[in-house]
């Protein structure tokens, strides 16, 4: 399914663009009863999933069910890898930009979009990333995130 949403994607084209814009985003989908995989997220107040989408326009790339208990990032990398692939195989030519809220401003996807040429991460399309004069003070980022996406009870 994933190859054919992509594939769709491509075939509204006649000729390659000179550039697309990836949308990466997770949003809440609200559950009403006991559905496996369900988590309480805080932030939303609800239970809910937490599906990551990647959207090009009007376009969607990819919808993946997700429960809440993860942070909204989470598995992005793999995901757009998967698609920057297949958009490559036909268009190898055009400029993407990945695009993102603050959620998405994490290490591994700027790391990846660096070392992969076009593709560029949240707020970092307009040139090079300044440079880390605060990464020896950093707590690691899988001990802070992880406390906050813990159950809590009201």
């Amino acid at each position: 399914m994933d190859a054919l949403m992509v594939d769709v994607f491509l075939s509204s084209y006649s000729t390659e663009p000179k550039q697309i814009v990836l949308d990466i985003d997770a949003t809440n989908d609200p559950l009403h009863g006991q559905q496996e995989g369900r988590y309480y997220h805080g932030y939303y107040r609800q239970y809910c999933y937490l599906p990551l989408h990647v959207f090009c326009g009007g376009h969607p790339l990819l919808a993946r069910v997700r429960g809440a208990d993860v942070q909204p990032a989470t598995g992005c990398v793999q995901e757009l890898e998967a698609i920057v692939r297949r958009i490559r195989e036909r268009w190898p030519h055009v400029q993407i930009v990945v695009r993102g809220d603050s959620g998405f401003a994490r290490d591994e996807l700027m790391c990846w979009c660096e070392d992969n040429g076009d593709p560029r991460a949240p707020a970092e399309s307009g040139g090079d990333r300044p440079p880390d004069r605060t990464a020896h003070r950093r707590v690691p980022q899988q001990h802070v995130s992880s406390a906050r996406y813990l159950p809590s009870r009201l």
